[in-house]
């Protein structure tokens, strides 16, 4: 192996190491997630987002697997919905928090490098990506969970620690028709294309 090779190597697994532990931090603190009025937006897509454009395929979906691993620890340490479904079933909660954010990671990666050969200028492959990651987060996890806890109908108590949602079929369609999906796409996307392009020029120069 080259010296060039073997410095490509270590870049590549300190940048991922990097983004792994600011996954975790961004997870159990409050830097992420933006609270705008009542409304609370996850940040933790952006880290993803920036793996998928300046790492290889393996370490975006790597990225996106600890995303699910930490949604799901998540469901244990004080989310109200995560706490809910797990009461209804540990596994398929599991598949929710994790399999959407696995794919995500992974796909993001996939959309990334098939835009970034058309986009000589790097002008626009990076917001495809960024706006990609987002959707494709709140999509899969949305789908998963309507899919997975589609009959599942919320006790008295568990809706009224929800503000009176019902099932968990209400939380996808109140989800999606929401303002919050919508706002969190573009902070995500806007955000993630900004730092993604910023990380890229410094991984390009220290390579």
């Amino acid at each position: 192996m080259s010296k060039t090779t073997n410095h490509k190597k270590i870049v590549n697994m300190t940048i991922t190491a990097m983004l792994t532990a600011i996954i975790a931090v961004m997870a159990f603190t409050p830097i992420g997630f933006l609270r705008i009025g009542p409304l609370e937006l996850t940040l933790i897509m952006i880290p993803v987002i920036v793996g998928a454009v300046t790492q290889n395929t393996a370490s975006a979906t790597f990225l996106g697997a600890v995303f699910g691993i930490v949604s799901f620890i998540q469901c244990f340490t004080g989310s109200a919905l995560g706490a809910i479904l797990v009461s209804e079933s540990v596994f398929r909660t599991f598949i929710v928090c994790f399999v959407p954010r696995l794919l995500t990671g992974l796909l993001c990666s996939l959309i990334f490098k098939a835009c970034k050969k058309a986009d000589k200028k790097n002008s626009w492959s990076f917001l495809v990506a960024g706006i990609s990651g987002s959707l494709l987060n709140t999509v899969l996890f949305l789908g998963f969970l309507a899919l997975l806890f589609m009959n599942f109908t919320f006790s008295p108590e568990q809706a009224a620690s929800l503000g009176g949602i019902e099932t968990a079929l209400d939380v996808v369609i109140l989800t999606a028709a929401g303002i919050n999906a919508p706002i969190e796409l573009a902070v995500c996307a806007i955000l993630g294309t900004a730092i993604g392009k910023a990380v890229s020029v410094a991984v390009s120069k220290m390579k």
